[in-house]
Order: structure tokens, then C-alpha cells, then sequence
């Protein structure tokens, strides 16, 4: 794997290979002592221009676990802040010796400039880019699925019939978009709910089902629903009338909940605005995934630095310090 820009290009074989490394990082995690030497001696630059600190900690936690070396750099109060183009910043990067490069970017398709440009030799992970895509939160999201319909048995299994709804803010959702072309690859069926207001108008181009009614969506009995976060800072114009009234109507709250089978999954990306998207009973209920979600992303980008930096050198006689 020399790149991880998005989902949409990303071959079933290719995920499941992820998914699957991502289960041996997983099992190396149970051990008291967690660290691997995998990546000794290599740099991991996070790159990021957008404020994430969640996303940060998991690559950083991720890239630490496999022994590289962590670089962070935030744009604000940085060269860029002052000017600097991403070209500069890359050259800087590439001086300094990075092999991976995982940016957060807010214009879309910026990671992608990034891998294809020659300013760097660098792998390029993309960790969510404008209102494109986070193709690492849909593989732990598809990850976390996998291991909660089956179990140990999981390896090698794709997620063929697999329902999931998927809510809220579509417009804006990065997540949304990464989940829809990775779930669909895999084998699943997606539904939207959103407001009409918060559906992108390409929407007719992807695999899925479009409906406007949570309640419609609910009575369906998902196998798995995923509530996606207000981007209230990204919402530059009234999209709905009032929090309250999105609330009431596409918010996951106890009564749907109660509606829902007694094993459907409930997700969210976080951070999350309880009260808003998503209930204090729903996501701190058994079938939440949230903290499952947390945790087996570390494992995922373990599993995508590994690819990026080690692949290479798996199968070589001379390796003496495999992945496990």
C-alpha cells in the first residue's frame, strides 16, 4: 500500500487485508507489554490544518505503539498560519526525512495533492479532507461492525447483508461519505436519513437508499445505526429550524431506541452532542460502540502505518522483528 487517500478506490481485498492486520494489532494490545518494534527508526509527520484532537492522539498512539518516531504539526501558530503554502510545508517535511505523512486538511482533495504532486516521497494517509472523505474512521466503523455480529469468527469476513442506517448531517459529513463506499464494498446496505436540507445534491450517484423519516428508517430494524455529529461549525446557513426541532425529529432518543431490535449497533463518530444527534441513554447504552469505536481505532491505524511502512519488508528472510 503506498497511499491511503480514500475509500471509494479502496478494493475489497484491500480493506478485508487491512481489517485483518488490524485484528493481529488488535490481539497485540491485550498484552501488558503493548509496544512492537515494527517501525523502528521511521518518522510519522501528523499534519494537520484542521483542529481534530481525537483523530491526532489515535494516529499518534497508533504510530508510538509501532515504535516511529511522532512529529506534530498543527497549522495554527505555525509557518502556515504565516503564509506558507502546502508545497513549502511538504519540501520542509521531505527535508526532514518523513515516510508517512497523515493530514487533515480543510480543503478537499488536499491529501490527494499531496501524494501526487513529487513534493514529497512520504506515504499519505488521509485523515479526513474538506467534505470528502476519512477513510480511516469508515474502516475502524467497518472494523467495529465486523467484530460485534462476528465475534472471534471474524478474520477474512466481509459484511455481506449487513443494514445500516446512517444519520443525520450527510452534507457536510466526510464520515458519511467514506462509510457509504467502504460499507457498499464490503457487501452492506446503506440507508440516509437526513433532513432535505442535509443531503448532498450528487446523493443519486451513490449505492444507497434516501429517506427523510428516522421513524420510517427505524421500523426498518437495522442491524446497525450510525449517528452522525451537528457540524455546527461548519453550517454557515439555517439548514434546519432549530436544534430542538432536529432534535426531535432525526435524534436518537430513548423512545426510538426502544424501537429499535434488541441488537442493532448503535455508532457515532464523536465527538458527540448529547441532547442533539444522539441521547445520554443511547450512547451510553449496551448496544453503543462508541468506546469500542475509540479503541479499535488505534488498532486500524495501526494496522494502515504498518502497510504504508512496513509492508515491504513482511516476507523478507533477513526480517527478525515481524509485526507479532
Amino acid at each position: 500500500m503506498r497511499h491511503l487517500l480514500d475509500t471509494r478506490s479502496l478494493a475489497r481485498a484491500d480493506a478485508l487485508r487491512i481489517l485483518d492486520v488490524a485484528e493481529d494489532m488488535a490481539d497485540t494490545q491485550q498484552r501488558e507489554v503493548k509496544k512492537l518494534p515494527t517501525l523502528r527508526g521511521k518518522t510519522v509527520v501528523n499534519l494537520f490544518f484542521e483542529d481534530s484532537t481525537r483523530t491526532r492522539i489515535s494516529f499518534e498512539a497508533a504510530a508510538k505503539r509501532l515504535s516511529a518516531d511522532v512529529i506534530n504539526f498543527s497549522a495554527k501558530g505555525s509557518s502556515v498560519s504565516k503564509g506558507e503554502s502546502l508545497q513549502d510545508t511538504a519540501q520542509t517535511l521531505q527535508a526532514m526525512g518523513a515516510d508517512a505523512v497523515v493530514i487533515r486538511h480543510g480543503a478537499s482533495g488536499a491529501p490527494r495533492t499531496l501524494a501526487t504532486s513529487g513534493w514529497i516521497t512520504a506515504g499519505v494517509v488521509n485523515a479526513g479532507d474538506g467534505t470528502h472523505e476519512h477513510p480511516t474512521q469508515a474502516l475502524l466503523d467497518a472494523f467495529t461492525m465486523r467484530k460485534r455480529r462476528h465475534g472471534a469468527d471474524s478474520r477474512g469476513r466481509d459484511l455481506e447483508g449487513l443494514r445500516v442506517t446512517i444519520v443525520g448531517d450527510v452534507l457536510h459529513s466526510r464520515v458519511a461519505r467514506s462509510n457509504v463506499w467502504l460499507l457498499n464494498t464490503l457487501g452492506a446496505e446503506v440507508t440516509l436519513v437526513a433532513p432535505p436540507t442535509l443531503v448532498p445534491q450528487d446523493v443519486s450517484g451513490w449505492p444507497v437508499h434516501v429517506v427523510y423519516d428516522l421513524d420510517e428508517a427505524i421500523a426498518a430494524a437495522p442491524d446497525a445505526i450510525m449517528m452522525l455529529r451537528i457540524q455546527l461549525e461548519r453550517m454557515n446557513a439555517a439548514y434546519f429550524p432549530t436544534e430542538r426541532e432536529y432534535s426531535r425529529r432525526w435524534g436518537l432518543d430513548a423512545r426510538r431506541m426502544g424501537l429499535l431490535p434488541a441488537d442493532t449497533m448503535v455508532l457515532h463518530p464523536g465527538p458527540m452532542n448529547r441532547g442533539l444527534e444522539i441521547s445520554a441513554d443511547a450512547a451510553d447504552s449496551p448496544r453503543s460502540t462508541v468506546l469500542e469505536q475509540v479503541a479499535n481505532g488505534v488498532s486500524v491505524r495501526m494496522a494502515v502505518l504498518y502497510l504504508l511502512l512496513a509492508g515491504e519488508r513482511v516476507h523478507s528472510s533477513d526480517e527478525s522483528e515481524g509485526v507479532l
